[in-house]
């Protein structure tokens, strides 16, 4: 009995367009979506992520260099997002895995370094010269505890570069040194990797920085600007309100007009008893000051057997 190759229709799907537009389009062109676990990011949103960890990897490399009282380099290699599955089958065996969490964003972060690289760290942090051992080998109890303060170095100084998130702190959840036995997040779970070449004495390693997108999603939203064209309305200024404070204190109020011009010699040769005359339009504009602020218009006048000025008009600020 001969076998029938599909026809071209069963190796179609009918799909809906962006114009809403029903069309039939190849099968393997069709890829699954978990909107759950959306690790799409814009190339602008991985620029700005790749800025921050730039900083991030410069500051660690001069506190590592501190730390081990060795030359220590570091640069930021690459960028990227893939699934969980598809990095685990990446990993080589054995690997030294650390598994942390950051308070308080959600998931379970990785922090990936070769064996002969944590060996390196742990013969220096134990006085020796730090020199690569020449194969990977599973650490032992005493040297992984060794191996945890680099590490907790390493996440504090990480958390240290999200200043929006004052709170942030890293914890170390366990070690694994096989990526067969890692269940941190399922495996269609979007992940942040974060690779990052280490050079000590002449020699280079790769270790590898890990985020599942649940810890990525509030992160993003502190490196995205707020949307110019939506900006909020100015509040409406509110009545001040008097402070009571100020009751008693004393400001000095003055009312004045323009009076007469007279030449430097006619007032010299002014003497008492002398009459001055006054334009009365002159001296129906009076400017009152508090302090040196004028403040309105009066007229002069008396009250009380007192001379008095009435307020006429606030003066604009």
């Amino acid at each position: 009995m001969e076998a029938t190759a599909p026809s071209a229709s069963e190796n179609e799907i009918v799909v809906l367009t962006a114009r809403g537009v029903r069309e039939r389009r190849p099968a393997k062109d069709v890829r699954a979506h978990n909107f759950r676990q959306s690790g799409f990011l814009a190339a602008s949103e991985l620029r700005r992520i790749r800025q921050r960890h730039e900083q991030f990897i410069r500051s660690l490399a001069a506190r590592l260099a501190i730390f081990l009282r060795l030359e220590f380099s570091l640069s930021l290699a690459k960028v990227h997002i893939e699934s969980y599955q598809k990095f685990i089958e990446t990993l080589s065996n054995p690997s030294y895995i650390t598994l942390f969490k950051t308070e308080p964003l959600k998931g379970a972060g990785l922090l990936v370094v070769p064996p002969r690289l944590a060996l390196t760290l742990v013969d220096r942090l134990l006085g020796g010269p730090g020199q690569m051992p020449p194969d990977n080998r599973d650490l032992t109890d005493i040297e992984v505890a060794l191996s945890d303060q680099s590490a907790m170095l390493i996440l504090s100084e990480w958390c240290n570069h999200w200043p929006e998130m004052r709170d942030l702190h890293a914890t170390v959840l366990g070690h694994e040194n096989n990526s067969k036995f890692l269940q941190t997040s399922p495996p269609e779970t979007s992940m942040l990797i974060l690779t990052v070449t280490a050079t000590i004495a002449e020699q280079t390693e790769t270790l590898q920085m890990v985020f599942p997108y649940a810890t990525l999603e509030p992160l993003m939203r502190l490196l995205n600007p707020e949307l110019t064209g939506a900006e909020p309305a100015a509040p409406k200024p509110g009545k001040p309100r008097w402070n009571s404070e100020f009751d008693e204190v004393k400001v000095p109020l003055t009312a004045e007009w323009q009076g007469l011009k007279m030449s430097a010699g006619d007032i010299t040769r002014l003497q008492p008893g002398d009459l001055l005359g006054l334009d009365p339009a002159c001296a129906a504009q009076v400017v009152v000051r508090f302090g040196n602020i004028p403040k309105f218009f009066g007229r002069p006048g008396t009250s009380d057997a007192k001379w008095a000025v009435q307020l006429t008009a606030a003066i604009a600020p």
